[in-house]
């Protein structure tokens, strides 16, 4: 039972308690008066009466007659005269009273009046004694009339305490109900403070609570400063901040091979007489020049725009671009920008020169570094400052414009040209956790299936996600319902359907009619899709988890230093990114980042798991670094031919 309902319960049983303890205290008190006015009116008449017969000389007759009259006055149900030695002389009493009240009432509460009686004389001698009873019908009438009128203010009294007793409840209602609130916001890994009420007991309380959340929110943001230097000291160069070359590689490996890899573009960079400008200017002109440089060539792979920008040793650098990016602007923007930047430090006009290649998914990483690299050679044999392009791959039937990309992709969601395919996630102890179940797509009756990193960018940049986010979510409800023993299904969302308002009450209404199957079906955005647009992902993920979803981040790790963000999702899970596992079992940094990002995340509640783990090696030092599961190769490989997990 709630607490409100408690109070209530409370309230009401007080005012009946209250009600009925005075309704019978008023009632007997009643009684009581009316039992004491009637004894003292049978003895005031019967006291006078007998004076009065005392001075008129008695005998048999009058008696009787005085009896009769008295009785038949109706004011009396007893009327009796009785002689000195006991017998009686004339008596009239009635039967049945006619009462002005219900006979149960009188049954219950009977009015016992003492009986008057007094002795009648003749002169010295003693004629008998009478003795009166009046009559009670008017006196039950009276407490008959006195219960209603008390029922009548009692109930008047208790309505008003009652409306009094709701007042005072409605002002208590909301500070205990923020205090409810905080308690299951925490309950469900959401670390927020509230006001302190007024109360002072909830104030104590809310006092308590806010600081148990501050010191876990100061421990969280001291822990993760801590892991966000781990990772850079990792995986970034600690001059320009950029990425480092092992870091980038594993990140390149990832956007050519990973399930959601796409197209894209990868630039070389190199800037020219770096070693003129550290025998000229010496070494801390050098490390300025680099560090405008870097900032420059940073500005071109913001976590927003999801590029990749990577010092590859002294004076190498590159860039990953997404899809939808036009590289070819982007690349004469950073050698205009190269340019200025380099002017205070190179003597001469040639400072910096660029290569330039696209790729899709699957290229082999060792080819297109060396097309482009080749196009980078082109720009630096030309002397000056320049941008080369390397020589595009043909063979690529896939629609080249976005009206045809939008077309495609409309005519295969209208022609349910979709379809899910499964990759296991294991748990600490092997057993299947859930299954991974990313989007494919036909462009034609008869063409092949396209992985998501295919079209998913192109649909991004058309706003057409939420129908295949909302298509892959109704595929997934449906392969849970076929399969009742499977664990649990993840279905990718992307950022750009979450942002939508109307995408996310249709989610919401999908989930409402598949309430059995909800509770196992994962949900997940990327990490950088998350912080994009932060507060309507809050506000899903509180719905989904109403819902009774599972919500995660994927490829999480990029943006670990705003992990303070995270604090009040309600996030289930983590899914680290697949560039932070690769060569894990020979990089110290990375396992210490990783160990302590598994920490921070256990003691808020999440379960941390890795993705594209290709190795066994990479497997067992996730086991020891506390990780709760596992994908990628290594897994579907296991599984498929029987290894033992």
């Amino acid at each position: 039972m709630s607490i409100y309902r408690q109070f209530w319960l409370a309230i009401v049983t007080c005012m009946l308690l209250a009600f009925g303890g005075s309704l019978i205290a008023s009632i007997l008190s009643a009684r009581a008066y009316l039992e004491s006015q009637l004894s003292t009116k049978n003895s005031d008449n019967a006291a006078a009466l007998a004076l009065s017969m005392s001075q008129s000389n008695p005998d048999p007759v009058m008696i009787e007659l005085t009896v009769a009259a008295l009785y038949d006055s109706g004011r009396y149900e007893l009327v009796r005269f009785v002689d000195p030695e006991g017998r009686t002389i004339a008596e009239r009493a009635s039967g049945h009273l006619d009462l002005d009240a219900p006979e149960w009432f009188a049954r219950w509460l009977p009015i016992r009046a003492v009986p008057g009686q007094a002795q009648i004389s003749k002169g010295w001698q003693q004629v008998g004694t009478l003795t009166l009873v009046s009559d009670r019908r008017l006196a039950y009438g009276a407490l008959w009339n006195n219960v209603w009128q008390t029922t009548g203010a009692l109930a008047l009294a208790s309505l008003v305490g009652g409306f009094l007793g709701s007042i005072i409840l409605g002002r208590l209602k909301a500070p205990l109900q923020a205090v409810i609130d905080q308690a299951t916001a925490i309950s469900e890994r959401r670390f927020v403070t509230i006001d302190e009420p007024a109360v002072p007991e909830l104030k104590r309380l809310a006092l308590a609570m806010n600081t148990t959340v501050g010191r876990l929110r100061t421990v969280f943001e001291e822990e993760a400063a801590r892991l966000e230097i781990l990772r850079r000291e990792a995986n970034c160069d600690p001059l320009t901040g950029l990425t480092n070359r092992s870091h980038f590689m594993a990140r390149l490996r990832q956007a050519l091979d990973s399930e959601d890899a796409g197209e894209g573009t990868l630039l070389l960079i190199r800037l020219a007489d770096l070693a003129g400008i550290n025998r000229r200017q010496g070494r801390a002109a050098t490390d300025d020049f680099l560090r405008h440089a870097g900032e420059a060539i940073g500005k071109c792979a913001t976590p927003e725009s999801q590029g990749i920008a990577a010092r590859l040793n002294g004076s190498d650098f590159a860039i990953v671009l997404p899809a939808g990016r036009d590289a070819r602007s982007v690349a004469h923007a950073l050698l205009a920008a190269l340019i200025e930047v380099g002017k205070p430090y190179v003597e001469g006009e040639t400072i910096v020169w660029i290569g330039a290649g696209s790729f899709g998914r699957l290229t082999d990483v060792e080819t297109l570094l060396a097309r482009v690299d080749a196009a980078l050679a082109a720009a630096e044999a030309g002397g000056m400052n320049a941008v080369r392009e390397a020589v595009v791959d043909a063979g690529d039937h896939t629609p080249r414009t976005a009206e045809q990309w939008a077309q495609a992709i409309t005519r295969a969601v209208n022609r349910k040209w979709l379809r899910l395919v499964s990759f296991p996630v294991v748990d600490a102890v092997g057993g299947l956790s859930h299954i991974e179940c990313p989007l494919r797509l036909l462009l034609e009756e008869d063409g092949e299936w396209l992985a998501a990193g295919r079209f998913l960018p192109l649909a991004e940049r058309l706003r057409l996600t939420p129908a295949l986010d909302l298509a892959a979510v109704a595929l997934g409800l449906r392969e849970l319902t076929a399969r009742p023993d499977l664990p649990g299904l993840a279905i990718n969302l992307s950022a750009s359907s979450v942002a939508e308002a109307s995408f996310r009450q249709r989610l919401l209404n999908l989930l409402g009619a598949h309430t059995k199957e909800a509770p196992r079906l994962w949900l997940e955005v990327a990490e950088n899709g998350a912080l994009r647009h932060l507060a309507t992902f809050r506000e899903l993920s509180r719905a989904l988890q109403a819902a009774g979803c599972r919500i995660g981040l994927e490829h999480f790790g990029h943006q670990f230093s705003q992990i303070g963000l995270l604090h009040d999702l309600g996030l289930d899970y983590l899914k680290v990114d697949a560039s932070f596992v690769r060569g894990l079992d020979s990089n110290r940094g990375n396992a210490a980042f990783l160990e302590g990002l598994c920490g921070i995340a256990h003691g808020i509640g999440l379960q941390v798991l890795a993705e594209g783990v290709a190795t066994r090696a990479q497997w067992l030092v996730l086991e020891e670094l506390g990780f709760d599961g596992v994908t990628g190769p290594a897994v579907s490989a296991s599984r498929t031919n029987g290894t033992p997990v």
